[in-house]
C-alpha cells in the first residue's frame, strides 16, 4: 500500500510540480490512477503471459459501461479504506472523485452487462478479455436548460485517462471500399478481487494512416489537408451515430466492422505467434461471445481472414461457426438489426459476398433437413434487400442465449422459433448477473460489514452462494441492525437530494426506486 502512496507523491511532483494536497481533483485522479497502474503492472504482465498458454474467451461489445474506475479498482485491490485514511491525513476527501466523469464507453444495460462479465471473469480467474471501441465522446451528456433536454459532447478524456495504455506497436489497419484506417489499441486493466489475476479490455481508436496532407496544406487547401484524419477519427467519435440519414448509416456500419476486424486481426496475430499457419486449433483455443448484433460482422470477417491464409470457404466457415456465439438482447422483431444489402456492397463488399455464401449454405442445409419452403422463407439471412444480422448470428454460431429465463423462452417460442425448431441444441439461457463487489461491497459498506459478520468472512464477495447463511440470521438483533443501516442510507439519500436539488425529504419516507443503470 505504501508503494501506491509513494508513487502518488512522485507522480504529483513529476507531472504537476505539486504536493499531493495541492492537486486539483482531476490532477489527483490522474496521479493516483497512474500510481495504481504502476502498482499492478507486474501482475498484469504475469496474467497476460499465463492467459497466452490457455484457452481464451473474448467478449465483443459495442458498449462497456464501466462506471468510475478509481473506487472499484482500489476496492478490488483491497486498499480503498487505507487510501481513504491516508488521503484524509492530507486534507483530501476521497469523495472528490465523484467529480470525475466515468469513461463514456456505453449507455445501457447491454454495456453494464459487458462490464459485469469482465469484472466477474477477472475475479474468477477466467481468461476473458473484452474488445470494443474507445469512443472520444460516448453518446452525449444531458443538460436541462429552461426545462428542455440539451445534448452536448461528453468529452470524458479532456483531463487524460490514467486507466488506458496506448499500444501503438500493436496497431492494425482496417479497410473499407473507399477508405483504409489505422486501429490503435488502448488497454484497460480489469482488476480481479482477492486475486492477482488481471484481465484486459482492449479498445480500438480509429486514426488516419496519413493524418496530414502537407502538399494540400501548402496549396491552401486546409480542409483537404486534414480530411483523411477527420474521416478516420469520425469512426470512433461517438457511440451509435445518428443513422437517420444515409451518411449516418455508413458511419455506423463502418464502426461495427472496424472493431470486429481489428479485434480478429489481433486474435489471429496472437494465435499465429503460437501455432504459425496451422489453424486446426483455432476454435479449440478461442471462444468469441458477440454481445447483441453489433459485432456479428465478426463471423464473415473471420471467414475472410482465414481465406487470406489459404483456407477454403467451407473449412473457414466451420471454424468461425465453432468460435462464435451470440447473446440476444431484444424480443421485439422490429428492433432486430438489419442492414441494407446495397449499403453493405458500398461499404464492405467483401463481407457482403461472404454473407451471401453463408446465406446460400444455410438454405442448402435447411433443404437437406427437410424444412419446407414457408419456414425456409422465414429463415432467410438475406431477405430482399435486407441482411438480417440476428439470423446470421443464430445460424453462423455455436450458441444463442437470452439474458433471462423468460427472455430465452420468448426466443424459443416466438422471435426465433423456427431456428429453435431446427437447432434446439444451440439455445441456452444465461441470466444477467451483476457484480456484488461494486453494487453491494462498494456501494453499501455498512450492509457489507453486517453481511461479512454474519457469514463469518468476506468470501461472499467472490461467491454469492455464501449469502445462503443469511437465511439462518433472522433474529431480532440482526434485523434491528439491518433496519438501522437502512435508516442511515435513507438519511444519506435525503442529504444528497437536498444538496443536488435543493429540497427536503423526510428520511422516513418510503422510497420506491427503479434503477435502470
Amino acid at each position: 500500500m505504501s508503494n501506491i502512496m509513494e508513487k502518488l507523491e512522485l507522480t504529483a511532483q513529476a507531472a504537476f510540480c505539486k504536493k499531493v494536497e495541492e492537486l486539483t481533483p482531476s490532477e489527483l485522479h490522474l496521479a493516483l490512477g497512474k500510481a495504481v497502474m504502476g502498482e499492478i503492472a507486474p501482475n498484469w504482465a504475469k496474467s497476460k503471459a499465463k492467459h497466452d498458454s490457455e484457452r481464451r474467451a473474448y467478449y465483443f461489445s459495442a458498449e462497456f459501461l464501466m462506471g468510475r474506475m478509481m473506487y472499484n479498482n482500489l476496492y478490488c485491490l483491497g486498499v480503498l479504506e487505507e487510501v481513504t485514511k491516508l488521503l484524509k491525513k492530507k486534507g483530501i476527501d476521497i469523495n472528490v472523485f465523484e467529480e470525475i466523469d466515468d469513461a463514456a464507453l456505453g449507455n445501457g444495460g447491454l454495456g453494464r452487462l459487458a462490464a459485469c462479465y469482465l469484472d466477474s471473469a477477472a475475479t474468477q480467474e477466467v481468461p476473458l478479455d473484452g474488445y470494443g471501441i474507445r469512443y472520444k465522446y460516448g453518446l452525449f451528456k444531458q443538460l436541462i436548460k429552461d426545462g428542455y433536454q440539451v445534448e452536448v459532447a461528453d468529452n470524458w478524456q479532456r483531463f487524460d485517462d490514467p486507466w488506458c495504455v496506448r499500444r501503438e506497436n500493436e496497431a492494425v489497419t482496417v479497410s473499407f471500399k473507399d477508405q483504409t484506417v489505422k486501429a490503435v489499441p488502448y488497454d484497460m486493466a480489469i482488476i480481479g478481487c482477492k486475486t492477482d489475476n488481471i484481465n484486459t479490455l482492449r479498445l480500438w481508436q480509429a486514426e488516419a494512416v496519413n493524418e496530414f496532407d502537407f502538399t494540400a496544406f501548402n496549396n491552401s487547401e486546409y480542409d483537404k489537408a486534414v480530411k483523411e484524419k477527420n474521416d478516420a477519427e469520425n469512426i470512433s467519435k461517438v457511440l451509435y451515430p445518428n443513422d437517420n440519414k444515409y451518411e449516418g448509416k455508413v458511419l455506423r456500419l463502418k464502426q461495427q466492422y472496424f472493431f470486429c476486424s481489428a479485434s480478429l486481426q489481433d486474435i489471429m496475430r496472437r494465435y499465429k505467434a503460437k501455432h504459425g499457419n496451422d489453424f486446426s486449433f483455432f476454435a479449440k483455443e478461442n471462444a468469441i461471445q458477440l454481445n447483441d448484433t453489433h459485432p456479428v460482422s465478426c463471423v464473415p470477417e473471420l471467414v475472410r481472414l482465414l481465406q487470406l491464409e489459404g483456407m477454403g470457404f467451407d473449412e473457414a466457415f466451420e471454424i468461425a461457426r465453432k468460435t462464435c456465439s451470440y447473446t440476444n438482447h431484444t424480443v421485439l422483431s422490429e428492433a432486430l438489426e438489419k442492414w441494407s444489402a446495397d449499403l453493405m456492397t458500398q461499404v464492405i463488399p467483401e463481407i457482403y459476398d461472404i454473407i451471401c455464401l453463408i446465406a446460400n449454405k444455410c438454405q442448402e442445409e435447411l433443404i437437406a433437413k427437410g424444412v419446407n419452403n414457408d419456414m425456409r422463407a422465414k429463415m432467410r439471412i438475406i431477405d430482399g434487400n435486407a441482411v438480417h444480422m440476428a439470423r446470421l448470428a443464430t445460424y453462423a454460431g455455436t450458441y444463442v442465449n437470452g439474458v433471462a429465463q423468460l427472455h430465452t423462452e420468448i426466443l424459443k417460442t416466438d422471435l426465433l422459433k423456427e431456428w429453435y425448431q431446427i437447432y434446439p441444441e444451440r439455445f441456452l439461457n444465461k441470466t444477467n448477473g451483476i457484480t456484488q463487489r461494486r453494487w453491494l461491497g462498494l456501494c453499501n459498506p455498512e450492509l457489507s460489514e453486517l453481511i461479512t459478520d454474519k457469514v463469518g468472512s468476506d468470501e461472499w464477495l467472490i461467491d454469492l452462494s455464501k449469502l445462503s447463511v443469511l437465511n439462518d440470521c433472522l433474529d431480532a438483533r440482526t434485523i434491528n441492525k439491518f433496519n438501522k443501516i437502512k435508516a442511515k442510507k435513507k438519511a444519506q439519500l435525503a442529504e444528497y437530494i437536498k444538496k443536488m436539488d435543493g429540497f427536503d425529504i423526510n428520511p422516513d419516507t418510503i422510497f420506491d426506486v427503479q434503477v435502470k443503470r
